[in-house]
């Protein structure tokens, strides 16, 4: 049993390490709320003085603000059903005993450690160009025109681009509970001569309650920031332009720190909202 010596020693011992964490995070927000209330051009100026709550009105008066809102929101729901269906799915293919089952599960894996600019670039050129592209010869295959899938339907490629790098994390995740299921129980399911779908619905996604829950939040926290994707294939252009993209556009190209910094706090604001909503809708999941 620790004592209190030992647990004043363990806090003693973490202390630098949070106070480091602590300054990596507080240091930029601060820097951040700081820039929001001023008129800071870097080409015009510098720092032109204190402009209060004018940065915060312009960004979310424009008329980009609302449609980056509406983009980022339809692309994060987008990628998380596909890649928790299609997690599900593969998760549950994954376990069963094939030949080649490592090879196969690394496989699998392999497209989430690719670089969001690599994995962009190779669905830009190699699947979707409307000429030379992948799909492009499946189509003409089948005796349709291809799509020029980055101007057509902008929305729906971006998203079949982050879901393909983000499948992997939720196979890996949903493996793992799959893996840690009683056997035992869908052993006696099927002898009282439950369904594969019987099972399914009353066994095995009950018990991926949990790691659902959890795919969803990560995958939640780091979408709401997706830009090397855009940027790599429609740069914001056709409306994918999400609301890290438009702050992106607010302080480069614009070159208007603070309307930018003003943006940054609101997608903080945004991100916190989204995050407590999953925490209240299917958090409670992680209390079983």
């Amino acid at each position: 049993m620790a004592t209190q010596h030992s647990r004043s020693a363990a806090r003693l011992m973490m202390a630098p390490a949070v106070i480091l964490l602590l300054g990596w995070m507080l240091v930029p927000l601060t820097m951040t709320l700081w820039f929001s209330f001023r008129r800071y051009l870097p080409l015009r100026g510098g720092d032109l003085g204190w402009a209060g709550f004018d940065n915060f009105t312009r960004f979310v008066t424009s008329s980009a603000f609302w449609p980056s809102v509406q983009t980022t929101l339809v692309i994060v729901g987008g990628v998380l059903v596909i890649t928790i269906v299609l997690g599900v799915l593969l998760a549950l293919l994954l376990d069963q005993p094939m030949w080649g089952q490592g090879i196969v599960r690394i496989l699998v894996i392999a497209p989430f450690f690719v670089m969001p600019t690599v994995s962009a670039l190779v669905w830009k050129n190699m699947f979707m160009d409307p000429t030379n592209g992948l799909l492009a010869h499946l189509w003409r295959l089948f005796g349709a025109d291809p799509i020029a899938w980055l101007s057509e339907v902008p929305t729906t490629s971006i998203v079949m681009i982050v879901s393909w790098q983000w499948l992997p994390f939720a196979t890996l995740i949903l493996l793992t509970a799959v893996q840690s299921l009683d056997r035992e129980q869908l052993e006696a399911a099927e002898m009282d001569g439950a369904s594969p779908l019987s099972r399914f619905t009353y066994i095995i996604l009950p018990h991926l309650g949990r790691a659902i829950t959890i795919v969803l939040l990560i995958q939640t926290i780091f979408l709401l920031s997706i830009f090397a994707e855009i940027f790599v294939t429609t740069g914001g252009a056709f409306g994918t332009r999400t609301l890290t993209y438009l702050i992106f556009q607010r302080v480069l190209e614009s070159q208007n720190v603070g309307l930018g910094s003003a943006g940054g706090v609101y997608a903080i604001i945004l991100a916190n909202i989204v995050a407590i909503f999953l925490m209240r809708i299917v958090g409670k999941n992680l209390d079983r």
